[in-house]
């Protein structure tokens, strides 16, 4: 059995800038409870405009999570492999999306894939067109929540027991038989809480989505825009937006208790 660590000592007078700490992160939110009228909270989240955002906001999400796996995890395992100036290099590109602000991702992304952008000109040409869309929602979605899982997984592989790897080979493993059978089931926990974390993020987006996407109720309005809309005087009511804004809340908390199991089981 593991022994419990010790708790670090820290000066008392930490608790005070802590506890401020705390209650910046709380109080809004418990304002933002104490706002809601608890008695209509389950009608104004199935109103048809509430259900519209919801649903667009679940299933694009959901698309840009398994597009996240499919092109994140081979990045991952790839960056994992090289030396470490080369994967330093690649892992700070896979970074660039968390800190830029979101509406320049939205910008960037007009850029490339508008009207008159590097790809969105030729695809014009062949009649597809990706902003202002729902297949929008999903490009801004996967821009910005890519490196969730990307710098999670990779951290995970390269963690790996080597000797694991090698025992593997040595015993005529191909390299694919190897990552099937011995690199996702060890790193598969952390995979787990990465692809968690790209769900959550993918579900919060608002700046990318609104530049490119746009604000089209039923087409590319998702959950954070139906709420800023409300806000602002139209489309949704504010007390729909109240009760989307727990209800994104109630899901990130849902999101970190998944994540949080995923991590505690990696490392056991």
């Amino acid at each position: 059995m593991r022994a419990r660590r010790r708790p670090v000592a820290i000066p008392l007078w930490v608790t005070v800038p802590a506890v401020v700490a705390l209650a910046f992160l709380v109080l809004p939110l418990a304002a933002l409870a104490g706002k809601a009228d608890w008695a209509t909270i389950g009608e104004s989240i199935t109103s048809q405009a509430s259900l519209q955002a919801l649903w667009l906001s679940i299933w694009t999400a959901t698309l840009a999570t398994i597009i996240c796996a499919v092109i994140g995890l081979p990045l991952a395992s790839f960056i994992a492999s090289l030396g470490r100036r080369w994967a330093a290099v690649l892992r700070a590109v896979a970074t660039i999306p968390l800190l830029l602000p979101p509406m320049v991702g939205g910008v960037a992304l007009l850029y490339l894939l508008g009207r008159n952008g590097w790809l969105g000109k030729p695809f014009a040409g062949w009649g597809w067109q990706i902003p202002f869309t729902s297949g929008a929602v999903v490009v801004a979605e996967v821009f910005v929540a890519l490196p969730f899982l990307v710098l999670t997984a990779e951290s995970a592989i390269r963690g790996l027991d080597r000797e694991l790897v090698d025992a593997a080979s040595s015993m005529g493993a191909s390299s694919w038989q190897t990552f099937r059978w011995v690199t996702l089931p060890i790193a598969g926990p952390a995979v787990a809480a990465g692809l968690t974390l790209t769900f959550a993020r993918a579900m919060g987006e608002f700046g990318a989505t609104a530049l490119f996407a746009g604000n089209a109720q039923g087409v590319t309005r998702t959950m954070p825009l139906a709420i800023y809309t409300a806000f602002n005087g139209a489309g949704v009511e504010q007390a729909d937006a109240i009760a989307l804004s727990l209800l994104l809340f109630v899901v990130a908390l849902a999101v970190l208790i998944v994540a949080r199991g995923w991590r505690v089981d990696a490392v056991r």
